[in-house]
């Protein structure tokens, strides 16, 4: 089951809102085949495990290994749980059952049906950890919420600025800056508000790292960003929350908005509404702090620079401790989880 978990994780990035799934075939304390989930729309990873087997009369002898529950319906491609059932795989192992109200115990309900062996529950909390946006956006109906911001040892996250044309405080080193687009590539969207926008022009996309884009969503109550600004270039899918209704363009939705009742919460469905499971918050401190306030968040990941800068603009104040420390070249890397339930 770990290997599935290793396998499972290459498609991190490819496959959302997917899970991501890897696959094991074990003949006789050998493994004889195995496959992963490549990318969103094709093949799963039980098939691409089945179709690796060179003598296919092995499968008859064999165990599959797979992270999360053999799918049993038709989406983009055919039940998974059919083909092992046609395959003639007389024993499943099953890291952890799926959420999906598609499949839900399905899957494994076919196999049994059909004879095969099942056992579940192997690994299951690592399981479900690998899937976490999958299974918050299944079960809790919304995105899986993750807070990341970088400060200085003082508590600063920027200098005080007017507008773009001021250089912003450079807190992160190279390899946080690398880890904080490896965050942008495993989540599904990143969301930023307008004063960010405006003081930074950011691109939000994934550079000093391999993997896709997330989609951009921008938080402008009143339409202050400039057309010319990168968020609004066309070059990734972006949604822009506003109060103030506007044409949509290619690759831009214009989302129009009450931002007078739950903002947040409102805004949380409608990404949820669009098959989005997981968005990554990256500032400004305004938009952080609300998330915070609210208690919309399920995990904080805070860069904390040895630097001090003694006035500036003031980092969010996490009443937790860590549940994992981390130290990059001299800078701390903190992870929180909230223990609170969400309620949109």
């Amino acid at each position: 089951m770990s290997r599935c978990l290793q396998l499972a994780r290459i498609g991190n990035s490819y496959v959302a809102p997917n899970p991501m799934v890897g696959a094991v075939l074990v003949c006789e304390d050998v493994i004889i085949g195995e496959g992963y989930h490549h990318r969103y729309g094709e093949a799963h990873a039980e098939p691409n495990a089945i179709n690796s087997v060179k003598d296919k009369e092995l499968l008859k002898k064999s165990t599959l290994y797979v992270n999360l529950e053999p799918c049993s319906h038709y989406g983009k491609t055919p039940p998974c749980a059919d083909l092992i059932v046609r395959s003639g795989i007389p024993r499943v192992v099953i890291g952890t059952l799926d959420p999906n109200p598609k499949v839900a115990g399905r899957g494994a309900d076919i196999l049994r049906n059909a004879g095969i062996e099942v056992e579940t529950g192997v690994l299951e909390e690592e399981c479900r950890e690998l899937n976490k946006r999958f299974f918050i956006y299944q079960e809790q109906k919304r995105p899986y919420i993750l807070l990341k911001w970088a400060q200085t040892k003082d508590g600063f996250i920027d200098r005080i600025r007017s507008d773009v044309s001021e250089t912003p405080l450079i807190i992160s080193n190279e390899i946080t800056k690398q880890l904080t687009h490896k965050m942008r590539a495993e989540n599904q969207s990143i969301l930023v508000g307008a004063n960010t926008v405006l003081l930074d022009n950011p691109s939000l996309t994934v550079r000093n790292w391999s993997g896709k884009s997330p989609v951009r969503i921008g938080i402008d109550r009143l339409g202050r960003i400039p057309d010319s600004f990168n968020l609004l270039d066309g070059s990734v899918p972006t949604l822009i929350f506003t109060e103030n209704e506007r044409a949509n363009k290619p690759n831009l939705e214009f989302i129009q908005l009450n931002f007078e009742k739950n903002r947040l919460k409102t805004i949380l469905k409608k990404i949820y509404e669009r098959n989005i499971n997981s968005v990554l918050v990256e500032g400004g401190a305004t938009i952080l702090k609300s998330f915070l306030e609210e208690g919309l968040w399920d995990e904080a990941n805070v860069e904390i620079s040895p630097r001090t800068i003694q006035e500036g603009i003031q980092a969010p104040d996490l009443h937790h401790y860590p549940v994992l420390e981390k130290k990059f070249e001299k800078h701390d890397w903190l992870i929180y989880k909230n223990p609170n339930e969400i309620n949109l």
